[in-house]
């Protein structure tokens, strides 16, 4: 599986705004592909927003982490698994030390997945 870097336009690859929103981005994700862990703790909401060409099956499901090592599902509320086959908004609200995205799909699978993080614990 290859691992997508997340995208931004400072050198911790940390895209920041004036109002303290911290985005991180994983552009044009395949089949396959494994977004590159991000640590977002510190942060009371985080809200990710998908798009894209999902193609056959396209599906993107979030993982989650304490260890770097072992990937779980990151689930909601009501114990569903975080994952979207089409374009939405998901709020996240385990909060795991690392969190990135998996995506599924066909060849024609190119999905955009942005996290915007608010609210300094």
């Amino acid at each position: 599986m290859p691992t997508v870097p997340h995208v931004s336009h400072s050198p911790d690859r940390m895209l920041v705004d004036l109002d303290g929103v911290r985005v991180r981005r994983w552009a044009n994700m395949a089949n396959g592909d494994v977004g590159e862990p991000i640590i977002l703790t510190r942060f009371n909401d985080r809200t990710v927003q998908i798009g894209g060409t999902f193609g056959v099956g396209g599906t993107v499901v979030f993982k989650g982490s304490n260890d770097g090592i072992q990937w779980d599902d990151i689930r909601d509320l009501f114990n569903v698994t975080i994952s979207a086959t089409g374009s939405k908004l998901i709020t996240l609200t385990e909060v795991p030390v690392y969190i990135r995205p998996e995506v599924t799909g066909d060849g024609t699978t190119s999905i955009n997945v942005t996290v915007a993080a608010v609210g300094r614990c």
